[in-house]
């Protein structure tokens, strides 16, 4: 197995620390790198937040969040990583209030220096001019920028405007944990380390392709957001077209930053827009209403955030094509939505059917499909037709060869965010979007809220608890996977 390298000692700033994001999984992953020691205390971590406590108040907060999400944990290690912190009261529109801040980092004396952005993108214009204006800023500084980064490609344009001012384009890491996860990374391998697979990867060999992000959860407390983004900016937008990305850029020359990023922005603009002779046809969007999931029932979309006019969409479908020579005439399906009957995700590679059935009875014969399961229980199946054992004659079925990675390499899989933010830490931005990127999906984006605005294109209510309304999007023969396609038994 491949060594894990220790990295130099950094100053990590984390925004907003104190919120969901940094405590459910920012910590979580520090206190890993942290145990398998690839991370030392040397290190500083400084939590900027406008909640009026001391470090020693948050470093109880965060020894028992830490407790709590890591069922496993060794007290040893939490009490080291707390140790690495501190907090910083700062009321983040005042400039002045940030010389703590510079006080710390001058401390810390690490060259390293890493800004992580958990807060909302309208507070990365004041969060970067007040450090600026502080001197705080270095050409080594980098800044994490998580989602979502604008409303719209107007706003993303006046966010990255003002994140240009005071950071170069090698400086940002506009981060999307999906890029992080161990089986999106393992997508590359199948794809450009395995013969077999990338002599069949074109529209000669594959049928269709479909890729799906269930969620069984609905809005939480995330009410006021998600209300005004929906399932089209909150996913499509950015998990969703960036698996596509990968599923479809041609093999860059080499694997780093820049020509990963460049195959990617070719897919990407490549993508068949949208207009007001196919939105109707390829587009599906949907809200949950009440239902039951799990045997609990759950309200509906309206309930949830109290509101009862709201046209949000919570479930989207879509149809498109790459046009190019390797994917002439693929369609590929794109799927999300809240409250679904399962929490899933994955990546479904239909292959074409056999030109000619030599058997006698003519008994159909299953498409191949490769399937990229993403979460829960990350794996690949490979289904394929093989006969029934008896006598007499031919008797099929769709068998699927499962690749378990956590049985296979004997490995846990670390979360997401503990590999994205190691490879800030080593200035490795493959995983990260670069701005060309954001922008050419957002472009895609726009042809389709300007054509469901121009359309009036209605709303589908689906139960909740269920796989989502009536999607009549797909060509003529294609169906969306089923989870339990195969049965091995």
């Amino acid at each position: 197995m491949e060594k894990k390298i220790n990295l130099s000692d950094f100053s990590l700033v984390i925004f907003g620390g104190d919120g969901d994001l940094a405590m459910k999984k920012l910590f979580p992953s520090l206190y890993f790198r942290l145990k398998d020691g690839q991370i030392k205390t040397k290190s500083t971590i400084i939590v900027v937040s406008n909640n009026d406590k001391s470090s020693e108040q948050f470093r109880e907060e965060l020894s028992l969040n830490l407790k709590t999400k890591i069922p496993d944990h060794k007290p040893k290690w939490i009490d080291k990583l707390c140790g690495m912190v501190t907090y910083c009261n700062i009321e983040l529109t005042i400039p002045e209030n940030y010389i703590p801040l510079k006080e710390t980092l001058a401390n810390a004396k690490h060259e390293n220096v890493i800004l992580y952005y958990s807060t909302p993108s309208f507070l990365f214009s004041i969060i970067s001019s007040s450090l600026h204006r502080n001197n705080i800023l270095t050409e080594n500084t980098k800044v994490v920028l998580e989602k979502p980064l604008g409303f719209d490609l107007e706003s993303f344009e006046e966010v990255n405007t003002v994140i240009r001012q005071y950071f170069q384009e090698d400086q940002i890491y506009r981060i999307d944990h999906y890029l992080g996860k161990e089986t999106v990374q393992n997508l590359m391998v199948l794809r450009f380390a395995n013969h077999l697979f990338e002599m069949a990867w074109n529209a000669k060999n594959i049928d269709s392709v479909e890729i799906t992000v269930a969620e069984s959860i609905g809005v939480g407390n995330r009410k006021k957001y998600y209300d005004r983004y929906g399932a089209l900016k909150d996913m499509v937008q950015n998990h969703l077209l960036q698996l596509l990305c990968l599923v479809a850029m041609e093999p860059p020359s080499i694997l780093n930053a820049d020509n990963v990023r460049d195959e990617k922005l070719k897919v990407l603009k490549a993508l068949k827009k949208f207009d007001e002779t196919n939105i109707q046809d390829w587009t599906v969007k949907g809200q949950y209403t009440r239902g039951k999931i799990e045997d609990e029932f759950v309200n509906s979309y309206q309930e949830d955030i109290d509101g009862y006019n709201s046209k949000t969409e919570t479930f989207v479908a879509l149809r498109t094509y790459v046009q190019n020579w390797r994917w002439a005439g693929v369609p590929f399906y794109l799927r999300t939505g809240k409250r679904m009957e399962k929490h899933y995700s994955e990546i479904v590679i239909n292959f074409k059917h056999v030109p000619h059935n030599i058997f006698p009875d003519k008994v159909k014969i299953d498409r191949n499909k490769l399937i990229i399961r993403l979460q829960p229980d990350e794996h690949i199946d490979l289904v394929q037709m093989t006969k029934i054992p008896g006598p007499g004659g031919y008797r099929y079925k769709s068998i699927s060869l499962l690749l378990d990675y956590g049985a296979s390499i004997g490995e846990q899989f670390p979360d997401a965010y503990e590999r994205l933010i190691m490879d800030v830490v080593r200035g490795n931005q493959t995983l990260f979007m670069r701005e060309d990127e954001v922008r050419a999906s957002w472009e895609w984006i726009h042809s389709i809220t300007s054509n469901w605005t121009k359309t009036k294109q209605s709303l589908k209510l689906y139960e909740a608890g269920t796989q989502g309304p009536d999607t009549r999007i797909m060509e003529e023969g294609h169906e969306w996977n089923l989870q339990k396609h195969v049965n091995n038994d």
